[in-house]
């Protein structure tokens, strides 16, 4: 995917190198034919800033694609800003990418119609490429698979439940280390689905987008990034992400950061 720098994004950061590439759609247009815009790029590189940007100066409306956005009641620990997708689930519920695919198609395809521009704005990368292609996606898992494959990992321990994985799965098992509970427990249910969390095709950035799409992404040095997080996190204990945490009761704790915030000394967590 080739790519340019955009110059009235480094004027305005001049830390920041932003690199925009064009992803082509058969038999679509390129330049003014540009439906859709896509931002990502890692935590705290300045995507919303950069959409936001965006929107102010063109007819346009945010979706979000990020896995944790989609949560309500956590807006400063999941730094939820304006946009579609946001806060659209309670956080016991467990919602899953095939889902929020349907919708983010729906909410593009309304935006497109009403002669507005969608700007994608990418959180999580499978989330991200679901929002933007018709990318076949992982196999729904049957209800209550999660829980009870949870339960043998913690009942059973983490060299059984890999070992278990093994003999079903080799693939994914040498690429995921026993003491990582959740994707042990991801490949294992995904194996009951008739899926593999290894698949022998790539399905990330294979896929064309639905409508002719500009993506954009957003570099920032590794020094300045992390700086960056660490200024984040410190704006968010500041805002009363701890209070935040405890109104949100003893929920799933599927929004990356919310046990870290919820156990570990403010000094840790940050």
């Amino acid at each position: 995917m080739g790519g340019k720098l955009l110059p009235a994004a480094q004027d305005e950061r001049p830390q920041e190198r932003t690199l925009i590439a064009q992803r082509s759609l058969k038999g679509a247009a390129s330049g003014p034919g540009i439906a859709v815009i896509g931002v990502f790029g890692p935590t705290a590189s300045g995507k919303t800033a950069v959409a936001e940007s965006i929107a102010a100066r063109i007819p346009a409306e945010l979706v979000s694609a990020d896995s944790m956005q989609v949560y309500r009641g956590l807006p400063i620990l999941t730094s939820q800003g304006r946009g579609r997708l946001v806060g659209i689930w309670p956080l016991d519920r467990q919602g899953t990418v095939g889902e929020f695919q349907r919708l983010a198609h729906e909410a593009i395809d309304e935006i497109v119609a009403a002669g507005r521009t969608p700007v994608v704005v990418g959180g999580s990368g499978l989330w991200f490429q679901a929002a933007l292609t018709d990318v076949a996606l992982p196999a729904e898992v049957p209800t209550g698979a999660r829980a009870r494959w949870e339960r043998l990992y913690d009942r059973r321990g983490a060299a059984t439940a890999h070992a278990m994985l093994e003999r079903r799965d080799a693939r994914a098992a040498a690429r995921v280390h026993a003491n990582d509970r959740k994707r042990v427990v991801r490949a294992l249910e995904l194996w009951e689905a008739g899926g593999t969390l290894v698949p022998e095709a790539p399905r990330l950035w294979t896929a064309e987008t639905r409508l002719p799409t500009l993506v954009v992404g957003l570099e920032v040095p590794p020094d300045a990034l992390a700086e960056r997080i660490r200024a984040r996190a410190t704006a968010m204990f500041e805002q009363g992400v701890e209070v935040e945490v405890r109104a949100a009761g003893d929920v799933v704790p599927q929004v990356l950061g919310l046990e870290a915030v919820r156990t570990l000394p403010r000094a840790e967590a940050i």
